[in-house]
């Protein structure tokens, strides 16, 4: 008696095809992106802390991925080495000058390293070459730095509303002029009277032109003035 129908036999055959498909794809795309089939060169740097950088990270110059961190060690006690892949192609970019960083992609996403772009008229980077590097920014530091702030701010708003209650209750030049209407009253008159002197010195300035003992003064100062006039038209015509 036959053990299994051709029908059983078809669908175990396709079902191991898939299997083993699923598996090349899934060796491509990780040796895709662990650089396995690409030709790479190494290059290293050193931190003080790598603040949860993992081997397999990504590497990235100008915004684009360029390799993967390929090993991490403990030198000592403030020094980590770390190696990186990097694919030949991009070789002809990476200068002896340029920077190391960690960042990460986006707010909480996995660590990276960045390559900063070098000087133009320096070397090229060779294979084992060390480039400079910038310690990362702890998210413990600026999260404190924030409580600073926001402690700072708390502050400044608490002597805001204080003054603000102050003069809302008349204390103070500025509360009393605000709160009590006498002074702004008084206020209110010496402007008008500041008024009234500007007009009545106009007058008097008026007079002193049509007196006998300065017109001659005021007369000699429009013809001055009326040479001037002259002058600068003539010049403006010429132009």
């Amino acid at each position: 008696m036959e053990m299994h129908t051709d029908q059983f036999k078809v669908r175990l055959g396709l079902f191991v095809a898939g299997g083993l498909a699923l598996f090349i794809l899934a060796i491509f795309i990780i040796g895709k992106q662990k650089n396995l089939f690409n030709p790479v060169y190494s290059l290293n740097a050193t931190f003080y802390n790598v603040s949860g950088l993992q081997v397999g990270n990504n590497i990235r110059f100008s915004g684009i991925n360029i390799g993967t961190v390929d090993n991490i060690t403990i030198i000592n006690d403030s020094t980590v080495k770390v190696v990186m892949s990097i694919k030949k192609e991009v070789k002809k970019f990476i200068k002896k000058d340029s920077e190391v960083s960690i960042g990460s992609e986006g707010l909480i996403g996995d660590r990276l390293l960045i390559i900063t772009q070098g000087s133009t008229n320096a070397p090229l980077a060779m294979e084992g070459q060390q480039l400079a590097s910038k310690e990362p920014v702890e998210t413990d530091a600026i999260m404190a730095s924030l409580k600073v702030t926001a402690g700072n701010a708390e502050i400044v708003s608490l002597q805001l509303a204080e003054i603000m209650t102050k003069i809302n209750g008349g204390n103070g030049t500025l509360g009393r002029l605000i709160q009590d209407t006498a002074i702004a009253e008084n206020l209110n008159q010496t402007i008008v009277n500041l008024k009234k002197s500007s007009k009545g010195l106009g007058e008097n300035m008026e007079a002193v032109k049509h007196n006998f003992l300065f017109r001659g003064y005021f007369k000699k100062k429009e013809k001055v003035e009326e040479q001037k006039a002259e002058e600068k038209k003539t010049s403006n015509e010429k132009k």
